[in-house]
Order: structure tokens, then sequence, then C-alpha cells
């Protein structure tokens, strides 16, 4: 068997690795991949990235699986142009990747379907938007409509702030174009949680929960990032919790793909809040997180190979998905400067006597030696029968490898 993965980070590296675990597979290429995912076991990288190019070389490659990891690709139409094919691919349809390429959609969506979320108002028009904001109740959130690389999303704590949200997204349009319709949302006060789960369009499998830290410093203070570090399962999504998720969000999310006839074999990623009022959507994504894949993956006891295909050949039903017990830490080793400006082509010093994993996001290989090519460099998860001792595996592991303006948070998990 030959697998294609599609992308360039932490979580296309996790998936490589995973991938590779699979008896049967015999070869895994991952486009572009970077300097972790060309290390794996069984992977080569290809420098390719434009679907044209990707489906002539998965047809040419008679390639027998794709897992796509990048959004925009998803949103762009990658699986219809692969199954016009005749090629397995996993992912949602380019209708159906609405439900992450507009937040706009995705809240009419839940609105439609009776799935609990936050009060909202859209907008497209900057003097409107300045308007709404003079009679909102604060905190407030402001959301760029279209893809934003995780960053999309504000928590503004007055009006002075708002104000210059609105001005970043709508008119300096930092985002180029995903920020110029904006979604202003009612603040849900609690603890987010992220359930990757995959669906075959018939039924839905959540997989473990997990807890992502987004803001750069300690304290979850500083501007949102990409990701900082997870920790899975979620202490805090008990039984209750995953109880009325089930109910008032997985239930009727799969009611309205159902209903709106979208062609959906792929991973759905809920993003929750556990509120004192109950559990809240706040988001679709409709491929894996990053770096919750870096935590949930390596707990995963299933064959996972096994899982896609049945998936994509819409089998899901008597897929019996099983973990390992026990607890992962991801953490995130950033650039100085991360997620503003920051240099690239940092030498990165490696130890190869870890206890945990090490999964490479922003970084390539040059004649041996891995080098800083992004803002979140690399990621080290730890497993252990405890979360603290997951914890202390990732944090030890993380004092044994070095980059010159290396940062990393010291409080994922705690």
């Amino acid at each position: 068997m030959k697998v294609l993965i599609i992308g360039s980070g932490g979580r296309e590296h996790a998936l490589v690795s995973k991938v590779a675990e699979n008896t049967s597979v015999k070869k895994v290429y991952c486009a572009p991949g970077n300097g972790g995912s060309q290390r794996e076991n069984k992977c080569e990288n290809i420098n390719i990235t434009k679907i044209d190019e990707l489906l002539s070389f998965a047809l040419e490659n008679r390639i027998d699986i794709t897992i796509v990891g990048s959004e925009e690709l998803l949103v762009q139409g990658i699986v219809d142009k692969f199954n016009e094919n005749g090629l397995k691919i996993l992912g949602p349809s380019q209708k159906a990747a609405r439900l992450e390429g507009s937040k706009s959609y995705s809240k009419e969506f839940m609105k439609k379907y009776a799935i609990k979320t936050a009060a909202y108002e859209v907008f497209e028009n900057e003097n409107k938007a300045l308007e709404y904001l003079k009679k909102c109740e604060y905190p407030i959130v402001i959301k760029a409509d279209g893809l934003a690389a995780g960053k999309g999303v504000v928590i503004c704590n007055d009006l002075i702030a708002a104000k210059n949200i609105i001005n970043d997204f709508m008119i300096l349009d930092i985002f180029k174009g995903s920020g110029k319709k904006i979604i202003i949302e009612e603040f849900l006060e609690g603890v987010e949680a992220s359930i990757l789960s995959i669906t075959d369009g018939k039924v839905i499998l959540p997989f473990i929960s997990s807890k992502d830290h987004k803001q750069i410093f300690d304290g979850d203070m500083g501007p949102n990032t990409g990701g900082m570090g997870v920790i899975a399962p979620n202490p805090y999504c008990s039984k209750e919790v995953l109880d009325e998720f089930e109910k008032h969000i997985l239930r009727p999310t799969l009611v309205g793909i159902q209903q709106e006839a979208m062609d959906y074999k792929g991973i759905i990623f809920f993003g929750i809040m556990i509120t004192s009022k109950g559990v809240y959507l706040l988001e679709y994504n409709v491929r894996f997180g990053d770096p919750e894949t870096q935590a949930v993956l390596p707990l995963m006891k299933s064959d996972f190979v096994e899982l896609v295909t049945c998936a994509i050949e819409g089998d899901l039903q008597n897929f019996e998905l099983q973990w390992n017990k026990g607890y992962s830490c991801c953490v995130i080793a950033a650039s100085k400067g991360y997620p503003g400006s920051y240099d690239t082509g940092i030498e990165i010093n490696e130890n190869n006597k870890l206890e945990g994993k090490l999964f490479v996001a922003g970084a390539k290989e040059e004649d041996g030696v891995l080098k800083t090519s992004g803002g979140r460099v690399l990621g080290i998860t730890g497993i252990g029968e405890t979360l603290d001792k997951a914890r202390d595996i990732a944090y030890a592991d993380m004092k044994k490898v070095q980059f010159d303006g290396m940062y990393y948070r010291s409080d994922i998990g705690k």
C-alpha cells in the first residue's frame, strides 16, 4: 500500500508516523513534508503543493490512500478532483469544507440544525460593525469569516480593542480577504475543548478529547497562535460533558451533513466551550488539528490506516475505535518573535536520547542538519500513566533540544 500525506507541519509529521505503523504500508509520501517527515520510516518528501500536481502524482504513482492536512486545499476542492479521478482520499467535499472555510456559513448551519452555539451577527461593512460594537457587552469575540491560519479569532475586552481588530481585519486586510467579512459573537466563559472525530457521512466517531493552549505566553496571555501545546484527554471532558456534546452538537451536526447532501468522508473537528450553562459549539474544522493531532494520535490503539479506509469506504458503523490508557502532553517550541516576525535558517541542536516523540513543524533538513523554517518549529509529545508524568517527559525532553531564540510555554497541562 502507498499513502500520500499532504501538508508540511507537525500534524503531517504525526500522520506520517502513525500511517507507517501499518505493516501493509510499504511507502508513505509527504507533500511537501518537512525535516522530520523525511526521517520517518518508509517516508519520502515530494516537493509539490498544487492540486493538479498532487493529482498527477497520485495517478502516476498509483497512490492507494491520500490524507489531506491542509484546510486550504480542502476548501479549494481537492477531494472532488481526486474522487472524479477514482482516487481514494480522506476529506470533505468542497461544499462540506465550507463548514471551516466560512464561519458565517457554519454559524448559519448551526442555527438551522439547532446546534448549541453563541449568539452572533455577521458584517461585511465596517461602519455597521463599528455601530454594532457600541451596543455590545464586553468582552466580545470577533472572527474573520475565512481561513486565517488559526489566528482569526480575537477576544476583545473593550470597545477600543474591538475597533482596532475591525481596522486590522476589514481595513488593513491582514488576512488577505479572509477578514473582509466578520462575525461578532457573544463571549462564552468557560473551558475550551477540542474533539477530533471521523465521519463516513453515516456515522461520526469521536476521538478522545484534548485541550489546546492558544495564547503565546504562560497563563493564557498574549496574542493567539496556531497552538502552543495540547494535552489529551481533556480533564474537563467528563461523561456528562461528552454526553451533552453528543446530544446537542454531534448528532445534529450529522443530521445537517445528511440533510444538506454533503459528501463528507473525512475528519470533523469540534471546538467546544464547556460553560456553567452547558456545552456550546465554537467552530468546526474539517481536518486534523495542529497540534491536537500530535497529542491524540499517539494514544490511538486501533490501526489508523484501517480506520481511514473504513471512513472512505463508508463502513465506520462496525469499526471499534480503541485507545491506549494514559495521557499525552505535547509542548510546542517556537521561534523568537512568533506569532509576529521571526528569523529562519537557525540550526537546531538535537538529542537522540528522548523519551517522548519529537514532531517537526517548521524546520527543514539541510546536509543532515535541521534548521528552522517557520514560527512553530517543533513539538515534543510525552506519554504517561498520569498527566503529570506525560508533562514531565515532554518538558525534560524539551531541555535536550535547542536553537537560538527557542521559546516554549512552561504551563502546558497545568
